[in-house]
């Protein structure tokens, strides 16, 4: 068996507002079907993005979260702010990092790491 590609699904509350909140922090809508399911994109990543089911919303996983490696630090503070993203700013010894949630509390972080990606 050969897999194809590979995404994460998240689960949403408002398809419209998660899109928009995606594409605000640089990735790209792939595909949408109506409010059934969207896939969204940049480099080495593809999130899916499904409406919860029924009136509860499942609470968001602790124990996963979502990177993006960047190559500046400060790009990814300005497209927080500007879009009113609360975050958390971190340097370690492995690198800078904004940690962040999305609409339904999904972590995410932006990482500017020490070493030089290629």
């Amino acid at each position: 068996m050969k897999i194809n590609e590979s995404n994460i699904t998240i689960m949403v509350k408002d398809m419209d507002a998660s899109i928009k909140f995606y594409e605000s922090i640089g990735l790209v809508l792939k595909n949408r079907w109506d409010n059934h399911y969207a896939m969204l994109e940049t480099t080495g990543i593809t999130i899916g993005l499904h409406p919860t089911v029924g009136k509860t919303m499942t609470s968001p996983s602790t124990s996963i979260s979502i990177g993006f490696m960047i190559d500046d630090a400060n790009d990814a503070k300005s497209i927080l702010e500007k879009n009113k993203i609360k975050y958390d700013y971190e340097e370690g010894k492995s690198g800078i990092y904004l940690h962040f949630h999305d609409l339904d509390g999904t972590i995410l972080y932006f990482t500017q790491p020490k070493w030089k990606h290629e």
